[in-house]
């Protein structure tokens, strides 16, 4: 049995009866230019319209083509849209619900397809990512013969999911969350136009503000919740979908929350503050009102970053590892599960002891720099490496410490000008009490203690 017999059948009656499908896949791109978004790779020449415009055939064919991006931002319609532009048998696998058997019944049905009908075949196959190693060398014949056009998408960093012979026969591509721009254009096509909506029901600007909020950058989201609120609408005869319909439909209230005005900076800044009072509740809350309002997680996950610098420094030295590793967990995932990893790394943060003491520091040494306070390095500290140095002076009674009894060579670091500024001053919480016994050793032993307490 050919493996795509179903979808044949299925493309077949959403074509006699459209209102028998999703709206989400009735308003599926069916040519290039009706992609929304991804313009970095719809430009003229680039590695999409190739494919599409030579049929990805030739000695510089594409064999295959890895998607890379947060769900919703059209993998899907992508590797659709390049099999029907040329003119090729379209097969969809999921790699949640697909093995190995399933990948050579299709290989072995473009393989006759090719052989006795001349008709080529585009395998899309979904969450690769989700493939044992295994599993996608089952893939490379298909890739290295050109039996099938591959295209392949995952949620996930490819260089880490994707063994490394298919990727290195493959094009990466990588697609950008949808803007409110881009979904915004998406929702009032799908209100007007014939396989959408059709004009049944008219969009007021709130309601079409809580879609965007709700759908977060993915497209199928925007247009799911659509459907639902526009069928309520039609339901009881009105002619509007109204912000109460939508609320209603979809279950979410509306959040107050304009991203490019001043609840995106009250809110963030809500944020912040209360982590640094440690106030894990409150900061989950204003963490929950950005989640809720569709902000870039990006954004939450780097004010996190600088939270863990600025208001915790050494008294918690993993705050920050903890931070970093949520914006990079945060990148390769996307929301919804983003919100876990950012409820992770905030609670840690909140609960953690504070320290601004990294913050006043280089804060002083940057102050006393603006003001004039550098001065030449001190020729001991000076590079010696270059033919000549040694006769300037540089790197000429340099000791060096680890040849020293403790590893702490007393000698002049700091220029003369703020030789005896000291602009870390420790805190005695959580774990920099033990850098303030470090701090106060280290100064004896230069022949510093007690000197120039002042930060500038």
């Amino acid at each position: 049995m050919e493996p795509d017999l179903f979808t044949a059948a299925a493309e077949d009656r959403q074509e006699k009866d459209p209102s028998s499908s999703p709206l989400a896949v009735r308003m599926r791109p069916r040519i290039l230019d009706e992609v929304v978004g991804q313009q970095h790779l719809l430009k003229p020449g680039s590695p999409l319209r190739r494919l599409v415009g030579d049929g990805g055939s030739g000695p510089a064919g594409a064999s295959s083509v890895i998607l890379w991006g947060p769900p919703g931002t059209g993998k899907t319609t992508l590797a659709y849209v390049v099999s029907k532009a040329t003119n090729k048998r379209f097969v969809e696998l999921s790699a949640i619900t697909a093995g190995v058997k399933e990948v050579r019944a299709v290989i072995e049905s473009a393989r006759r397809a090719s052989g006795g009908f001349g008709k080529e075949t585009v395998l899309f196959l979904d969450e690769i990512h989700r493939f044992s190693k295994a599993q996608q060398d089952s893939l490379l014949p298909a890739v290295e013969n050109r039996w099938v056009t591959l295209i392949a998408a995952t949620t996930e960093n490819p260089y880490f999911s994707v063994i490394s012979p298919l990727l290195s026969r493959s094009l990466l591509l990588t697609l950008e969350p949808l803007t409110d721009d881009d979904l915004r254009s998406l929702l009032r096509r799908a209100l007007t136009e014939e396989r959408g909506l059709g004009g049944a029901v008219t969009l007021p600007e709130d309601a079409e503000a809580h879609l965007l909020r709700i759908a977060g950058g993915d497209a199928r989201r925007a247009l799911t919740a659509l459907e639902a609120a526009a069928g309520a609408a039609i339901a009881t005869q009105e002619a509007e979908i109204t912000l109460e319909t939508v609320e209603a439909t979809v279950d979410r209230a509306a959040v107050k929350y304009d991203r490019d005005g001043d609840q995106h900076y009250d809110v963030a800044s809500a944020l912040i503050k209360s982590i640094r009072g440690s106030d894990v509740d409150a900061a989950l809350h204003y963490l929950a009102r950005m989640i809720e309002a569709g902000e870039d997680p990006r954004f939450i996950a780097r004010r996190l970053m600088i939270s863990a610098s600025e208001d915790i420094g050494l008294a918690d030295p993993t705050a920050l590892p903890t931070a970093v590793a949520a914006a990079q967990a945060v990148a390769m995932i996307g929301f919804p599960e983003a919100a876990l990893t950012l409820s992770h790394a905030t609670i840690a943060l909140a609960l953690a002891p504070k320290s601004n003491a990294a913050t006043l520091a280089i804060s002083a040494a940057q102050d006393d720099v603006r003001r004039g306070l550098a001065g030449p390095v001190p020729a001991n500290l000076r590079d010696g490496h270059y033919k000549g140095a040694a006769k300037l002076g540089h790197a000429q009674g340099y000791v060096y410490p680890h040849d020293v009894q403790g590893g702490i060579a007393a000698q002049q670091y700091a220029p003369d000008a703020v030789r005896d500024r000291q602009y870390y001053t420790p805190t005695r919480y959580g774990a920099e009490a033990r850098y303030a016994d470090v701090v106060e050793r280290v100064r004896e032993r230069l022949g510093r203690a007690g000197e120039g307490g002042e930060r500038g």
